[in-house]
């Protein structure tokens, strides 16, 4: 009974031990697990402290921009702001000489405007200037922003995807700012030249002062909508690469996208005559062209690797 009783109290106490040892491992376990719980919960504060810091310099950029412009505000209103409006602006010299240079007269010439416009309160021109500061920060910090958009986005992707998007800062740029100059420089002349000109009845009893807050945003508008307008051929290439967008389709509905290009163009063009509407539609025809040309290679190489996977 002595033997048996000593194996009992020994069984016992290794058992003890294997249950304390267990409840100890348990311990750690838990907190392991909330320490990996906790971790999880800092790397998603870090992406929002990232985030924050990307905004923050963004803002910043454009903060600087405004404020350099807002210095020079009477430089830009003269010199930028009502130029599409002033008869000696270089798109109506330009438009007017290559007239003459093709035989077509005075077609494309456009008389001059010279619009008075109006302010009717007491922070009017103030609060314009603020808008005119805010947006041409936004416009020259573009490449920045994009940039610091690029910046948080790339530590998502794999290699193989930052192999295919390097130069897509300068490109996204480059066709944001050639949009914009082509609204600036072409839609936004065509467009108040013909706004200017209409008539409302044949009794000549409407006076045309319109208000400078319109005017900016009719010319912001036309300027940033170019811009974006401008982005197709990147659009294209982005939905080309995720396949929800083929070459094919692009070609199938072209004669459908030609008609609203012209259609587009007579709208804008203060006159109906073939030669102003084919200057504002041959632009917007070959971005359509180029999206073809970009969706093309984009289909092509997917399929290609479709066949090396399969």
């Amino acid at each position: 009974m002595g033997k048996i009783s000593f194996f009992v109290r020994f069984a016992s106490s290794i058992f003890n031990k294997l249950a304390i040892e267990s409840q100890r491992k348990s311990f750690f376990k838990r907190i392991r697990g909330s320490q990996d719980a906790e971790d999880a919960e800092m790397s998603f504060i870090d992406h929002l402290e990232a985030l924050r810091w990307h905004i923050v310099r963004s803002v910043f950029a454009v903060l600087v921009f405004a404020i350099a412009i807002f210095i020079n505000i009477d430089w830009i209103y003269d010199r930028i702001i009502i130029g599409p409006t002033q008869s000696d602006f270089i798109s109506y010299r330009l438009f007017c000489a290559l007239s003459h240079k093709l035989g077509m007269g005075d077609s494309l010439c456009m008389p001059p405007i010279n619009m008075k416009l109006q302010v009717t309160e007491v922070s009017g021109t103030f609060m314009s200037s603020i808008t005119i500061a805010a947006v041409g920060g936004i416009l020259v910090a573009f490449p920045y922003l994009c940039w610091e958009i690029w910046r948080f986005v790339k530590p998502a992707l794999k290699p193989e995807e930052l192999k295919h998007t390097r130069g897509i800062i300068f490109w996204v740029s480059l066709f944001f700012f050639m949009g914009a100059a082509f609204g600036y420089f072409m839609l936004a002349p065509f467009t108040f030249n013909f706004l200017y000109g209409y008539q409302l009845g044949t009794r000549q009893m409407l006076e045309y002062k319109p208000m400078l807050r319109d005017y900016l945003d009719s010319l912001m508008d036309i300027t940033l909508g170019s811009g974006v307008a401008f982005e197709l051929p990147m659009a294209s290439w982005l939905l080309a690469r995720i396949g929800l967008l083929t070459p094919g389709f692009l070609r199938t509905y072209r004669k459908y996208a030609y008609v609203a290009l012209l259609v587009l163009a007579a709208i804008i063009t203060p006159s109906p005559d073939w030669g102003s509407q084919m200057i504002v539609c041959i632009p917007l025809v070959l971005l359509y062209e180029i999206s073809i040309v970009i969706a093309a290679r984009v289909h092509k190489k997917n399929e290609k690797k479709w066949e090396e996977w399969s």
